[in-house]
């Protein structure tokens, strides 16, 4: 196998992630099975239990690991399903070690850091390539360098390095400011952080230089000087109005050819026709734009709206614009404000959550789009919000809540699946809820029936701990509540719908995790359609 480790500089949030993912796209074009891995440098086992404001949106596997939000620009754009073995952070690396300490595995040794954690790395990094039976392993190593947390992470591609030499490059991701005084790039930025990686005893093979424009051919010389590497091997990679243009950009710039030749593989005919054509499609004018309001409580962050706490939610709808020739307009309403205006919204979304925080606005922003008919789409926690509030205001329960928010409720309509209530008592709450993909049955006659188009089970991703509260079902059912989505069993309330409603759907799975590119999920694209015909 060939090991392709990206490293970043200067600043966090630079686009590893999409550089990552582009180039494994370029070379996956060419005929090579990639795979690509995210480690980061954190004490958590996993992104579980980290706040989405403080992390970004947490993404969930098929085999159900909490993830860093990359991994779901991984799969989206190389189109396959990723599992546990595609992620690492510190504290799995610590945990491990310090397991095979207690349990006598080192033989008496003085285990230390510097020894004994970058072989684990490294073992993971192969092991990653194994178990998706990869040619190339592309390997994004979180943060920048430089930070404390992730010097072992450097010094195991180091070791690497020097064990198999022509089988392993590095590329570095820095950024280039383009001070507004100053009106031109500044190459130093990026020229410090390359010198922070030679101090570790690493020198990079390829600097993708990450900026507000194209870098010139005159900043290119800069930071090849500064590097020690051929101007050829500075590509440039600028802010592009679409994430899904870099691939094609980055092609322009031959870096998967170049970097095909640093490993010795052969660079092969590309076919990308299949990208390019959906890529095309985001150009093209839209017959109708619509709005749509995305009611939410992680997306304010003091003076600013952070998309990064509902990304997959995000991709999602732009993959269904794409898909169906319908233009988008996304308003972000914070659930907490008491003045929150749906009056020109096309259509409403209530993505994820926890807590209480913000409840009450969801319900009432879920009450206009049910009175008004205006369509409705509630993921996860957006369906359980759907399920109150049908409870209150139909049903007459004034007090019902979820007990997430309200324990020992009257009238808990969403209440704590069985077997969580021992792990909540004794606090076990890191990858304990029921995570990755489930079975799903559509009932026959519905609209989810419609929207996939068949009623066969099939299977979406999941990340929760409460669920609907079947003694309130049949209560429900008569009302018009449609259960429309179980578990093949039937015991758990997977979706719901209403029946006089022109679009009111609630899932409690994630269809956003499995939204792909060239394959956007149906439901997204039904709710777009729906906006248009309100």
């Amino acid at each position: 196998m060939k090991y392709i480790l990206v490293s970043g500089g200067v600043l966090s949030g630079l686009g590893k992630g999409i550089t990552a993912a582009s180039l494994g796209l370029l070379l996956q074009s060419r005929g090579y099975k990639v795979t690509i891995m995210k480690c980061d440098m954190y004490l958590n086992i996993d992104a579980g239990t980290m706040n989405p404001l403080e992390h970004g949106e947490v993404f969930v596997t098929e085999d159900g690991l909490e993830t860093d939000q990359d991994l779901g620009h991984y799969e989206r754009f190389l189109n396959v399903s990723l599992s546990k073995a595609n992620y690492l952070t510190n504290g799995q690396i610590y945990k491990y070690v310090l397991d095979k300490e207690r349990a006598l595995e080192y033989g008496g040794k003085c285990v230390e850091p510097y020894h004994h954690i970058p072989p684990e790395i490294i073992k993971r990094w192969v092991n990653a390539g194994e178990v998706n039976k990869a040619d190339i392993v592309i390997v994004e190593l979180g943060g920048t360098v430089g930070e404390y947390e992730g010097l072992l992470f450097f010094e195991a591609y180091r070791r690497l390095k020097l064990q198999v030499p022509k089988d392993v490059t590095l590329i570095h991701v820095g950024y280039l400011p383009a001070p507004g005084n100053i009106g031109e790039l500044k190459s130093k930025p990026i020229q410090q952080s390359i010198s922070s990686l030679n101090s570790l005893g690493i020198m990079p093979d390829f600097v993708v230089g990450r900026a507000e424009k194209a870098v010139d051919d005159k900043r290119k010389e800069k930071i090849a000087l500064a590097s020690g590497l051929p101007v050829e091997n500075i590509i440039s990679n600028p802010d592009l109005d679409s994430v899904y243009k870099v691939p094609s950009f980055l092609k322009k710039e031959k870096l998967d050819i170049k970097v095909l030749k640093k490993l010795g593989l052969k660079t092969n005919v590309s076919d990308l026709s299949k990208w390019e054509k959906m890529v095309e499609k985001i150009d093209t004018d839209k017959s109708k734009t619509v709005k749509i309001g995305i009611v939410g409580k992680y997306q304010r962050s003091g003076d600013y709206i952070l998309q990064d706490s509902y990304v997959s939610v995000v991709e999602a709808l732009k993959h269904a614009s794409v898909n169906s020739g319908i233009g988008i307009k996304l308003n972000w309403i914070d659930s907490e404000d008491k003045n929150m205006n749906l009056d020109e919204m096309d259509a409403i979304l209530v993505p994820q959550g926890w807590g209480k925080r913000g409840i009450e606005g969801k319900i009432s922003a879920i009450k206009y789009a049910r009175e008004k008919g205006i369509p409705y789409l509630g993921l996860c926690f957006g369906m359980q919000m759907a399920t109150i509030e049908f409870a209150r205001d139909i049903l007459g329960m004034k007090d019902a809540n979820t007990e997430e928010a309200e324990d020992g409720t009257k009238h808990p309509v969403i209440h704590t699946m069985d077997y969580q209530k021992q792990l909540i008592k004794n606090k076990q709450f890191g990858g304990t809820i029921r995570l990755g993909a489930w079975p799903l049955k559509i009932k026959k006659g519905t609209l989810l029936g419609k929207i996939y188009g068949k009623d066969t089970v099939l299977n979406e991703r999941h990340r929760h701990r409460y669920e609907f509260n079947n003694k309130y079902r049949e209560q429900f059912e008569k009302a018009g509540f449609v259960i429309s989505g179980t578990s093949p069993d039937g015991k758990l309330v997977e979706a719901i719908e209403l029946k006089d409603h022109r679009f009111f759907v609630g899932t409690q799975f994630h269809p956003e995790y499995i939204s792909r590119a060239l394959s956007p999920h149906p439901i997204f694209v039904a709710f777009l359609n729906a906006a248009v015909n309100k």
